[in-house]
């Protein structure tokens, strides 16, 4: 059936996941129009990010071009700078670890994109992601939007849209949820299209493959003292421990290595490492975490059980989440890796063959003796 009256913005990226998802959505029938979101030019900070920006709009323009779909350029970049990087360094200078591709999707990109998009006529906007979204009927015969796990187990970003709303969820379509990154590859060979054999993007969200600490320059002092081992025996000099973060690896120029980042001591400016044989320094199982979303919209009952991933591409594990004052206290039954104060822990439930996101929150407080996170 075709679907010829009904409007979809796609946001185009640059990228091949939203260049196949553009085809796609033509080839079923909608009537599909491209936005570049140019979120982040790099001038702001003296960075070197103008090719950057101009080149993933030039890229999306092709690939505009080539399905024959009309493109414009929408500018959020205002916002993007107000409620995703200065987010960013407030965070770092507080000594936590933010997740600028969530805090991405829930202040720009899905909604400012969304609400322009249906002041523009469009019933639908459409992303590139590696997710998909179920629905089911109430009892009240509303329907319940879900948010799930795209198939792809390597490239799922449900992870990212974890803050999506109801009213998000309704008018939102991700066309490669239900492909591998492989599919799209060869589909985008096949089509020709012209970021086909283009390179993942890495990095910052929209800033690209800037280094952190060199992004963090931009704005923080630093602020250098010792490094040393889990015996307190100084190894070399940090240049202040907001540069750092919580089972880091690299950046810290010390023979001897691999050393990891395992405590940090504010009053002394103090940044401790280990060897990885004391990773055991690096295992937690509790935290406190703040701004609690649902995607449902309503808390489930509380204390439950669910799946819980605490960053990115970290393996899910069950723990326990209990309602507290200031937000949620979550307790996993095996011990974890680096759970990291600013990141944000997304809370899972197996429905069949799917991941469904249940909800989010800010990690606020690893619960932990010994070293200070």
């Amino acid at each position: 059936m075709g679907q010829s009256k009904v409007k979809v913005f796609i946001g185009l990226s640059g990228g091949v996941d939203s260049a196949v998802s553009a085809y796609l959505l033509k080839k079923q029938g909608y009537d599909v129009h491209a936005v570049f979101m140019k979120n982040w030019t790099g001038t702001h900070l003296n960075l070197a990010g103008e090719c950057q920006w101009t080149r993933e709009r030039d890229d999306a323009k092709k690939v505009a071009q080539k399905l024959k779909i009309p493109f414009e350029v929408w500018d959020f970049e205002k916002e993007y700078r107000r409620d995703v990087i200065d987010y960013f360094f407030k965070e770092y200078a507080r000594g936590r670890t933010p997740n600028p591709d969530i805090r991405c999707n829930q202040f720009v990109k899905i909604p400012l994109f969304l609400k322009r998009a249906l002041e523009s006529g469009a019933d639908f906007i459409a992303t590139g992601h590696y997710a998909k979204v179920g629905k089911s009927q109430m009892a009240n015969r509303k329907w319940q939007f879900h948010l799930l796990n795209g198939i792809d187990k390597e490239k799922d970003q449900s992870y990212f849209l974890c803050t999506l709303t109801q009213h998000q969820l309704k008018h939102i379509l991700f066309p490669v949820g239900g492909m591998t990154k492989v599919e799209v590859r060869q589909l985008a060979k096949k089509l020709k299209l012209p970021v086909a054999a283009k390179p993942d993007s890495v990095g910052i969200c929209f800033i690209g493959e800037v280094k952190v600490e060199d992004f963090l320059r931009t704005r923080l002092q630093e602020k250098p003292g010792p490094i040393v081992d889990t015996k307190g025996r100084v190894l070399g000099k940090h240049i202040g421990l907001a540069f750092y973060t919580i089972g880091q690896r690299h950046g810290m120029g010390l023979a001897g290595g691999p050393w990891y980042v395992i405590g940090r001591k504010w009053k002394a400016n103090t940044l401790i490492v280990g060897k990885l044989v004391e990773q055991k320094y690096l295992l937690a199982s509790k935290f406190i975490a703040e701004k609690v979303h649902w995607v449902a919209e309503t808390a489930p009952k509380l204390p439950a059980t669910f799946l819980v991933r605490h960053r990115y591409r970290h393996p899910v594990f069950k723990a326990q989440v209990s309602k507290i004052s200031t937000g949620l206290r979550v307790k996993f039954i095996k011990p974890q890796r680096a759970i990291t104060p600013g990141q944000s822990a997304v809370f899972y439930r197996k429905v069949k063959n799917n991941l469904e996101v249940v909800g989010s929150a800010v990690i606020e407080k690893v619960e932990k003796k010994g070293f200070i996170w």
